[in-house]
């Protein structure tokens, strides 16, 4: 019974539910005290340990009544032959033996200790469906089932005949019913392993190949994301202030004391929280992974301590204010939209984007700062203005340049990026989901 509940509690985790070892063991001694025989008390104290908000509870109840249905063969009990007598089947195998005697519990068993013996909770993807099938056919005697079948066909009796029929007609709607529980099967334990194939596809997709319709679960991702880079690094900075263990120090001044430590020191380890100026190239070629860099940087605001955010093609505004007034994917959706904004969306000029932030924004670059420009230096043969670029370097703690071109396409046709690259602290490709994190998390982490 114990790994029927190992089968119940992977068949939630595959269909959403979070459920983490030490709630697996409650699980269990929960059912020790409850028992299996009172379904709904079952139920009941499954759900108040497995199952811990109202998503969560929804995906038990749903999953709870599709795991142990025990509906196999209801519906084709009218076609299983009647029962013959014992001395007629005792040659038989025992899978012939049961559909003769139309013994539909036992049949339903027999799949179930099938299913089990061939692992059906490993299957994963619909093409291996077919594979399960006939392997749990196999495994409840297919093989002896179509020996029998075929000696009395030999035999050319006509009590014979009849039974090999009747043994035909069973094996066809034993078939249907292991095809029925299989598909029933690949509903409770595929879901999270088709949805992981698809995030990993996404993750290492070109944001600029990204169709629209994939946007809501690009969404989906980066929250992912940012909810366990959030995590790590609030533990981090956790850690920071309480100190880790000076021992050294402890046991120097706990001589006098015998060895008994009465005065414990700890080693404090200072990590600050990055102030961001983020400056986003948003021309067609670029859009798509500025609104996502923008997507990611928001939903950190935990682990940043400002960010103020700028965007480019013509000419450069400021839009932090759109991010303070309505929420990130509001906000965004105005951006892409640029109506009101006063940005104007003609041919890209960095010159003249570096020259705007120069004349109305540089007194906002410090020490402190971090400052991210998202582009591909594409700059329509124009003016490169260096000069400002170096200068925002000089006076800023760190500045990197994310470019969404690989880095052999640096510097070829109107591509800038080989004269702001001496300009960089740091300067990486940049288009896919998996390059963004990387950024961040390695953004996060230099602040220790």
């Amino acid at each position: 019974m114990e790994q029927i509940l190992k089968d119940f509690i992977l068949a939630l985790r595959s269909s959403g539910a979070r459920i983490s070892v030490p709630e697996t063991i409650d699980a269990m001694n929960t059912v020790k005290l409850t028992g299996y025989h009172d379904r709904e008390v079952f139920k009941d104290s499954l759900s108040a340990v497995l199952a811990k908000s109202l998503h969560e509870k929804e995906i038990f109840e749903e999953c709870f009544y599709r795991f142990f249905s025990f509906d196999t063969f209801s519906e084709t009990t009218g076609d299983f032959p009647e029962n013959l007598a014992p001395d007629i089947m005792e040659e038989n195998s025992l899978l012939s033996q049961m559909i003769l005697s139309g013994d539909l519990g036992g049949l339903a068993s027999s799949i179930r200790e099938a299913a089990r013996e061939v692992r059906i909770t490993g299957m994963q993807f619909f093409t291996q469906k077919g594979l399960y099938i006939h392997r749990i056919l196999r495994h409840m005697g297919l093989n002896g089932l179509n020996q029998d079948i075929k000696r009395l066909f030999h035999k050319n009796t006509l009590s014979s005949r009849q039974m090999a029929e009747k043994l035909e007609k069973g094996k066809d709607y034993l078939f249907e019913n292991v095809k029925d529980f299989v598909e029933q099967q690949f509903a409770l334990y595929s879901p999270s392993a088709t949805e992981n194939l698809i995030e990993d596809y996404l993750k290492s997709i070109k944001l600029s190949n990204l169709e629209q319709r994939d946007f809501y679960r690009m969404h989906s991702i980066i929250q992912k994301m940012v909810k366990r880079l959030n995590d790590i690094h609030s533990r981090r900075r956790k850690t920071s202030k309480r100190g880790h263990l000076d021992f050294r120090k402890t046991l120097r001044n706990n001589i006098s004391y015998q060895g008994i430590l009465f005065d414990i020191h700890w080693k404090k380890k200072k990590v600050d929280r990055p102030d961001i100026v983020a400056i986003c190239d948003v021309s067609r070629s670029v859009e798509t992974v500025a609104r996502f860099l923008l997507l990611f940087l928001y939903s950190l605001n935990k682990s940043l301590a400002r960010i103020r955010t700028f965007i480019f093609c013509s000419n450069l505004i400021e839009v932090t204010h759109i991010f303070d007034e309505y929420p990130v994917g509001e906000a965004l959706v105005k951006l892409q939209s640029g109506i009101g904004l006063g940005i104007v969306l003609g041919p890209t000029d960095y010159g003249q984007a570096l020259r705007d932030f120069d004349e109305n924004w540089s007194p906002l670059i410090t020490n402190k700062t971090t400052i991210i420009i998202l582009g591909d230096a594409r700059n329509n043969y124009g003016d490169p203005q260096t000069g400002i670029l170096k200068s925002m370097h000089e006076r800023s703690k760190r500045l990197i340049w994310l470019n969404p071109e690989p880095r052999s396409f640096w510097g070829t046709g109107d591509s800038e990026m080989k004269k702001y690259l001496p300009c960089c602290h740091l300067a990486r490709e940049c288009n896919t989901v998996h390059h963004l994190e990387r950024v961040v998390d390695s953004l996060l982490s230099l602040e220790s």
